[in-house]
């Protein structure tokens, strides 16, 4: 009760109140009916946002989330070395963060499948997990899996050691997947009329992508420059299929109007920049030069410890962009929970979530 409740879709209730019935939110407004036996919270001179969600986060991996040994390790999911005790998802609870994306590294140009937690602790790992969300798959452009296995690297050298052969072993994984489809769409509808066969082979590596085809996975892509944005545009326009989002996306001021056109969400830095060569032409408009091309945008934080104060990342937003204080709080809140899938449950304070 008596708190200054902004909400993100109805904009801010001063001295406003939220009635919680069995973990959802029952009613939200001005005048609420205290229920008989109901917990009062007395929030005068307090504030009540959505639960801040990180959509690019490496906590809570037992151990290394790269997978860097190949080129495609689709077959590989963070579900299976989540770390209840990790002890920054109590960190991060700590800085408002009730969500986030955990994310495979990005040595491979197709990485692992992600995973999307609700940061409960005290829960074993299964009970991390964020019920309903789409699932997803890391993918990463430039330098960085380009130099995983390149000279003066730890490990046997490995393809590919360009920007080329990177779109190259993308594109290749799609023509084997679209072909892996169409053999098991031939099998099914030939099943299905009464014929009796040989299932094709199952390929653990194949699978997510024919998901990702059919659209039932997300592809999250790390990224930097503008030429590789464009670069994988055009690939999964090729295939048919949509970027979910571009992360770290540290050029997308550049071409902002392609990403938006495509349908892609953004996932950027408030103001991380040179520190790498890749990373040289960031800016920190970034973020609302974006939002004003019409992408939806969100701030990650990639580390433990920035993730603690999502909330100030974001207002930087206001300074170097002129967002309003709503715009700014949706690039925590509400634009995370769509780009992964989730604005149905959490993201704004509204009935039902």
């Amino acid at each position: 009760q008596n708190a200054t409740i902004l909400t993100v879709t109805q904009g801010t209730i001063e001295n406003g109140s939220i009635l919680i019935r069995n973990g959802k939110i029952a009613r939200v407004g001005r005048r609420v009916r205290v229920p008989r036996g109901a917990t009062v919270i007395d929030a005068t001179g307090l504030y009540v946002i959505p639960g801040i969600i990180d959509a690019h986060s490496h906590i809570a991996g037992d151990g290394g989330l790269n997978e860097g040994s190949i080129t495609v390790s689709a077959m590989v999911g963070i579900a299976d070395v989540l770390d209840p005790d990790d002890i920054n998802i109590y960190r991060d609870l700590a800085g408002g963060v009730t969500t986030a994306n955990i994310l495979h590294g990005s040595a491979n140009p197709i990485g692992g499948q992600n995973a999307v937690i609700k940061l409960r602790w005290g829960k074993d790992a299964q009970g991390l997990l964020f019920e309903g969300a789409m699932p997803g798959i890391k993918f990463a452009l430039g330098e960085n899996p380009k130099r995983s296995r390149s000279v003066g690297r730890p490990g046997p050298r490995r393809y590919p050691n360009t920007r080329m052969g990177v779109m190259d072993v993308i594109r290749q994984a799609f023509i084997q997947a679209r072909e892996y489809k169409a053999e098991w769409d031939s099998y099914q509808r030939l099943q299905a009329a009464g014929e009796r066969l040989v299932p094709p082979r199952r390929d653990l590596q194949l699978d997510p992508l024919v998901e990702i085809l059919e659209g039932k996975r997300l592809v999250h892509s790390h990224c930097y420059r503008a030429d590789e944005i464009l670069q994988l545009i055009r690939l999964a326009e090729e295939f048919g299929f949509r970027i979910a989002t571009f992360q770290h996306v540290l050029e997308g001021y550049k071409v902002a109007k392609e990403i938006a056109a495509h349908g892609a969400g953004a996932s950027t830095f408030s103001d991380w920049w040179a520190y790498k060569v890749e990373a040289y032409d960031a800016i920190p408009y970034n973020a609302a030069i974006m939002t004003k091309k019409g992408v939806v945008v969100s701030i990650n934080s990639d580390s433990a410890e920035e993730a603690r104060h999502l909330n100030q990342e974001a207002a930087k937003a206001m300074k170097w962009g002129g967002l309003s204080e709503t715009e700014a709080l949706k690039l925590v809140t509400l634009n995370p929970a769509i780009q992964l899938g989730i604005a149905d449950q959490v993201g704004s304070i509204e009935v039902g979530k």
